[in-house]
């Protein structure tokens, strides 16, 4: 353990070719921009589909298909696959290319499983309200739904970032790129096993890390408590200020 301590406060472990700080900035670029496809990708699917309150089987099939699949089998198999023109894709060729649909994929099922069980998890009697109070699809849509959705909406972009991110050490097994290639490297050579355990100890600190600023873009982004989002809690007190009572020109 040391020995591993000792690696990563060396500054050479760090500026070296192939050193740390070369493969800890390809999983982040990995990472945050499989996130960001899954988000584009999943999100406006996973709300569609709770608003209208169809297709949600299909929706959580889907997802739970993406939990079932290894991810290292997608991964081997997307590294394997004839793909036109993707040896100039990107920085890391073939092997980033395929490293980066795996995380995707990964990425997918809890962005898409929790914004959908948050559109439909909103009270049927907050529905109705705002229904009453004369708002539109759309209008119900954007100012009862998403916000009170929110909570889930964020904590699965936050478990899709953290999972993405440990997973991401995979990709050094078929030659892609990150702190995989660290770990693998000191464990497959006893005289650098303490690079392997540093290697390890950075990516579990960068993962708290990634964890606890998910989990203040969550608490930024989330309007209402989630304390409040218990079944028993009146809802209509988690309506946002401009659909709650005291702003309705009836009452």
């Amino acid at each position: 353990m040391i020995g591993a301590i000792e690696f990563l406060l060396d500054g050479e472990s760090w500026t070296r070719n192939n050193g740390l700080l070369e493969q800890l900035v390809q999983q982040l670029l990995l990472t945050v921009t499989a996130l960001v496809l899954a988000v584009l990708v999943g999100l406006p699917i996973a709300l569609v589909l709770g608003h209208l309150g169809r297709g949600g089987l299909l929706a959580i099939n889907i997802s739970n298909i993406g939990r079932a699949v290894p991810t290292f089998a997608l991964l081997a198999v997307l590294v394997r696959l004839e793909w036109p023109g993707n040896d100039p894709f990107g920085p890391y060729g073939r092997a980033g290319l395929a490293t980066l649909l795996a995380l995707l994929f990964f990425a997918l099922p809890p962005i898409i499983t929790q914004a959908y069980v948050g559109v439909r998890e909103v009270d049927a009697g907050v529905r109705e309200a705002a229904r009453g109070m004369g708002m539109s699809g759309p209008q119900l849509f954007w100012r009862v739904e998403l916000p009170l959705a929110m909570p889930l909406v964020m904590s699965g972009v936050r478990l899709a970032l953290v999972q993405v991110w440990a997973t991401a050490t995979i990709a050094a097994l078929v030659g892609g790129p990150g702190l995989g290639n660290v770990i693998q490297l000191g464990f497959a050579n006893l005289d650098r096993r303490s690079e392997g355990i540093g290697g390890a100890i950075l990516v579990a600190l960068i993962a708290l890390v990634l964890e606890l600023l998910a989990a203040l873009a969550q608490r930024a982004t989330s309007p209402v408590p989630s304390a409040a989002r218990t079944p028993n809690s009146d809802q209509m007190s988690m309506l946002p200020p401009t659909v709650k009572p005291a702003d309705d020109p009836v009452g």
